[in-house]
């Protein structure tokens, strides 16, 4: 039976993170509260976790996931980021927006076994992930809690949890989040593109 926890979004229990973070380490797969909604959990070597949403989200093959960083520090790690991006990412950082960026060798192999040229990363501005972030030291792989057949305006925990608790080990309750997508920039060529408007506000 998949375990389930609430956890404050300000101040949220040190223990409660431990815990989180612990299931993560055996392998587990959770579902936790983000800026822009719920979303699915995992290290980023967990190949078998991965493939349990692509599974659970009817996901193509070529479906990328997003890298959630502490700080810029731990973007340079999985991405290249040139001296421009870099001052951007500073800028918008935490936030809700996913930046796309150049993949560096120690992006571990996806699903599909390959090793991407691109990858999306993104620096929530959320207590709850920011610890977990913290606790575990590295950064995580996170997909959005969209299922198939799920509607569009659910928000509710107690909808999202009956939704996905078969799929889950975990599921981390910190209350409502308002589901939008954060805004997506591709940042791989000599200047930013949007590739997708969300909640992050761009002026440039």
């Amino acid at each position: 039976m998949t375990e389930r926890i609430e956890i404050r979004a300000q101040g949220p229990n040190p223990r409660l993170i431990n815990h989180i973070v612990a299931v993560m380490v055996r392998g587990g797969l959770i579902a936790y509260p983000t800026d822009s909604g719920y979303a699915f959990g995992w290290r980023a070597d967990n190949r078998k976790a991965a493939e349990r949403v692509v599974r659970l989200r009817k996901l193509g093959g070529q479906h990328h996931f997003t890298y959630c960083c502490r700080t810029i520090s731990d973007v340079s790690r999985y991405a290249k980021v040139s001296n421009w991006a870099h001052r951007l990412i500073r800028q918008l950082a935490p936030g809700p927006f996913t930046f796309v960026l150049p993949a560096t060798n120690q992006v571990p192999r996806n699903h599909n076994h390959k090793r991407p040229s691109t990858i999306g990363i993104r620096v929530p501005d959320h207590q709850v992930v920011q610890m977990i972030l913290q606790t575990i030291d590295e950064p995580i792989l996170s997909s959005s809690l969209i299922v198939p057949d799920m509607e569009d305006e659910i928000y509710d925990t107690e909808d999202l949890y009956d939704a996905v608790h078969r799929d889950i080990d975990l599921f981390v309750d910190s209350g409502y989040c308002p589901l939008e997508p954060t805004t997506l920039l591709d940042l791989t060529g000599d200047s930013p593109r949007v590739l997708r408007m969300g909640q992050g506000v761009v002026d440039f």
